[in-house]
């Protein structure tokens, strides 16, 4: 069964997504992949320094998603790269992606972020935009999700 990948980054938007992924993964029994990219800034920390802090950093989200939704199966991936890219690249076979929206903003950039806008449309799996303001804590749409085009 194809997993659900949701993209962490630490924002209100990704935890409001991650617990909309966990929400649908125990609803339909699928696995959900927290997906964290991230790249070394130089500077004083070492590269596996700061790998730790954003593992520990995504842990702690996964760890709060659990506790809301102990019946979901979260695995949390941190990799290294350009965000979009590692989300497309981990979404390739999935049931579904999820963003966080911050919420604000008219154009489509403002409203998903260029991360999410690049998701949008080269995604080739449904992709789930859920607003910061308020997660989402059912599905919109009872729907079996089948990778492949779509309309």
């Amino acid at each position: 069964m194809a997993a659900i990948v949701v993209g962490v980054d630490g924002s209100a938007g990704s935890a409001a997504a991650l617990r909309f992924a966990a929400d649908e993964a125990a609803r339909t029994g699928r696995e959900v992949v927290a997906v964290h990219a991230w790249s070394y800034p130089g500077g004083g920390a070492t590269a596996d320094a700061v790998f730790t802090a954003h593992r520990r950093a995504l842990g702690e989200m996964v760890d709060r998603a659990h506790r809301d939704q102990p019946d979901a199966k979260i695995r949390p991936e941190v990799t290294e790269g350009e965000p979009a890219q590692v989300l497309l690249s981990a979404a390739e076979d999935a049931a579904m992606l999820v963003l966080g929206s911050h919420g604000y903003g008219r154009l489509m950039r403002a409203l998903v972020g260029s991360v999410g806008a690049q998701c949008l449309r080269r995604a080739h799996c449904p992709v789930v935009i859920v607003p910061a303001a308020r997660a989402a804590r059912h599905p919109v749409a009872e729907m079996d999700y089948q990778p492949g085009p779509m309309v």
